[in-house]
């Protein structure tokens, strides 16, 4: 489309899932969104465009968005508007106060999945999280990816270091519990993923879906195999075993820990892990065979398998079959990508649980504690409870297990802050509600995601629409920092931190009198250029790249294929690839003591829509038509087995739900379906209140974790099913 007279079209990356994609946005004389397409100059996405970025205009002026601070009167329950500085004068003088009467492990902070796609998040939620001075950092990442961080810090000393699937060169693609026909990929950045696997078996690739679902993915897959929900790493295990018991090893990186991985493997035999997954032994040996006889292949898992009760163990085991199969940092395999801008440089190996949760003494990863006993923190009293709680775009009532433990729990809270575009379930218990502008009024640049790119790329977006008399959002977390420490919380506080932040990186790298070159219309930008300057292709690093090279390409820029990266990727003490870390070969202890349990009637998994993204995209007309709706797939003999009718009550050890069922062959009979996020009947928004759904976290039980990472368990989740 071209801009007429009284439109205009500009470029940015699309900021609502993992794929990263380039937009080309046309917008009216008065900045109103016309239209979105994608941009078919992206070098990375080609024009790729799916539902989500399509609705990108809707998103971005939804009608109930917050627009001004928000204050919540608790003795008359109502919100009223206030102005910038009353909301953070009110916020300056609760929680430092509750912090000096009961210590800084008396507060919280809990980080939504958004924050992973937003400059403000990436860059200054650390510092709130360092100005609370808490051990309390909770994340929707105990509720999704931390088996998959946790399994790579193990084994390559940094949990960042995640090996991703090398899709456009892969001849074959065995996925576990992965959808990205609807999620678009995740911990797997890949814009038009689909696309990527038709052009796998174009050029005569092999894909083999394992999922207890036909889903979209499933059914253009070469094999589709259905597996009994939780049970990945024993079908894995089985292949492991089966690699070694017919010598078909072959390792091609620096490993410690072989003999140790052989000798686990031992007793999960094919025959023996048959029962478990309803995989037949002989299958398992053909998947060994394949993997083993291909030119190059690559072994992925994603969050159906995280969020089931063995999540780490399975990860672990997805990057033990790469590397036994030679296929690890290898062309075609599994490989680690190299992110334009220079990131958390690890020097010493990763080591997680160096402090434990007060209550149920659950070990921190990564900084976290796991989000399922946030309820638990909140609720017992004693020394380090916690009282006041920052949330920064979450909704953990309903993402979190055992949603409404949390609701209640939010509820007894003496202070509690919100950053957030929406009052939501969540939300609606905060003190104050300070809201982001507008999507198009932010830079875009994807820290995190690029680090797990399918290929080398970067590309930075500058506000498409002027922000006017409002503080970016990068202001706000700013500021709310500086607040919440008792610290000068005007708007300088955003220059100030930032100010530190690029002394203390140009006195590390020695450059202190390089100061002045730093380019950027504001100081988040400086720190970007920054960032970019010295990164692995940067100009003060022998590259070329800095913010100006990224602003003159605005489509995007192609930094070439993945590249081998070992050794130097490695933070393990001993620069080798610890294939069996003790704390994994510990928690098969556990796997084995399960392998022979009985099976449970029915167990629930959750799914994706491809018009969704967890919780935070129900209140647009568009994503949610059609067939987007909140139902409970099952399969037809299950209906009739459990003489059910349209509707039924769904019960678990934690609660329960009555939904519309939706009888499906797709799905594996004793196995339900229920879609992630829903459940909005506390929201204020209005398209998702008429849509509400339920909600899934009803029926999980925070109490049943995946051990070694705390992470929640959603998938496999015992069940019964009576009529209404």
């Amino acid at each position: 489309m071209a801009a007429s007279s009284n439109t205009r079209n500009l470029l940015r990356t699309c900021p609502l899932c993992e794929a990263v994609c380039g937009l080309q946005i046309t917008l009216d004389q008065d900045d109103h969104v016309v239209a979105v397409r994608g941009d078919r100059e992206d070098p990375f996405s080609r024009g790729f465009l799916c539902p989500k970025g399509a609705s990108l205009g809707q998103l971005d002026e939804d009608p109930d968005r917050v627009t001004e601070p928000l204050i919540l009167d608790r003795a008359t329950g109502l919100r009223r508007t206030a102005t910038w500085d009353e909301a953070f004068t009110l916020i300056a003088e609760r929680i430092p106060a509750i912090a000096a009467e009961h210590g800084s492990q008396a507060t919280a902070v809990y980080l939504g999945n958004p924050n992973a796609h937003t400059v403000a998040g990436a860059l200054y939620a650390p510092a709130l999280i360092r100005a609370l001075g808490t051990k309390n950092l909770f994340s929707a990442s105990t509720a999704d990816q931390m088996p998959k961080q946790l399994a790579s810090g193990l084994l390559f000393g940094d949990p960042l270091a995640v090996a991703v699937p090398d899709l456009d060169r892969t001849g074959y693609l065995l996925m576990l519990g992965a959808n990205p026909l609807e999620s678009n990929g995740s911990v797997c950045t890949a814009p038009d993923f689909p696309g990527r696997l038709e052009a796998l078996r174009e050029r005569g690739g092999r894909l083999v879906v394992v999922d207890p679902r036909r889903t979209r993915t499933a059914e253009i897959a070469d094999e589709h195999l259905f597996i009994r929900p939780g049970s990945d790493a024993y079908l894995l295990f089985g292949i492991v075993q089966t690699l070694f018991a017919e010598e078909l090893v072959e390792v091609t990186v620096p490993v410690n820990g072989l003999d140790e991985v052989r000798a686990a493997a031992a007793e999960f035999t094919p025959a023996a892990v048959q029962r478990r997954t309803g995989i037949p032994a002989e299958t398992v040996v053909r998947l060994a065979r394949e993997l083993a006889a291909a030119p190059n292949a690559v072994v992925y898992a994603r969050i159906g398998t995280c969020t089931a009760e063995f999540g780490t163990l399975t990860q672990w085991l997805v990057d033990v079959l790469n590397v036994l199969t030679g296929n690890l940092d290898t062309p075609g395999g599994a490989m680690f990508a190299t992110g334009a801008a220079l990131g958390i440089v690890r020097s010493k190996p990763f080591r997680p649980g160096r402090w434990r949760s007060r209550v149920r003494e659950l070990p921190e990863a990564m900084g976290e504690i796991p989000v399922a006993t946030l309820a638990d923190e909140i609720t017992t009293p004693g020394d380090g409870q916690i009282r006041a709680l920052v949330t920064v775009a979450g909704n953990p009532v309903l993402s979190a297990p055992n949603g409404p433990r949390l609701d209640s729990a939010f509820a007894g809270l003496e202070f509690m802050v919100s950053v957030d575009r929406y009052v939501n379930e969540t939300t609606r218990h905060a003190d104050v509600i300070l809201p982001p502008p507008r999507t198009l009024q932010s830079p875009h640049y994807d820290f995190a995601l690029l680090q797990f790119a399918v290929r080398n790329y970067t590309r930075y977006s500058r506000p498409l629409v002027p922000l006017g008399d409002r503080p970016s959002e990068s202001e706000v977390v700013a500021r709310l920092a500086a607040a919440v420490s008792g610290q000068p919380h005007g708007p300088e506080a955003l220059a100030a931190l930032d100010e530190f932040v690029i002394a203390g990186m140009l006195h590390r790298a020695g450059l202190d009198e390089r100061r002045p070159e730093l380019q950027g219309l504001t100081s988040t930008e400086q720190r970007i250029d920054l960032m970019l300057r010295l990164g692995p292709y940067g100009a003060w690093n022998g590259g070329t790249l800095e913010l100006n090279t990224l602003l003159e390409q605005p489509h995007g820029i192609d930094l070439g294929p993945l590249r081998p990266r070992l050794p130097d990727i490695l933070r393990t003490a001993s620069k080798r690839v610890e294939l069996a870390p003790p704390e994994l070969l510990a928690d098969t202890e556990r796997l084995r003591a399960a392998l022979t349990a009985a099976a449970p009637d029915v167990v629930l998994i959750g799914r994706r829509h491809l018009r969704s993204n967890n919780s935070w995209m129900h209140n647009l007309p568009r994503l949610v038509s059609g067939t987007n709706r909140c139902t409970l797939h099952i399969h037809p003999d299950d209906v009739a087995r459990l003489g059910l009718g349209e509707h039924a009550v769904v019960k678990s050890a934690a609660g329960a739900v009555t939904v519309p069922l939706e009888p499906t062959e797709a799905i594996m009979p004793g196995v339900v379906s229920l879609p992630h996020g829903w459940g909005h009947g506390g929201s204020d928004q209005g398209v998702a209140r008429e849509h509400a759904g339920v909600s899934a976290n009803i029926l999980t039980d925070d109490s049943v974790l995946d051990v070694p990472s705390g992470n929640a368990v959603f998938n496999g989740v015992p069940v019964s099913l009576t009529p209404v």
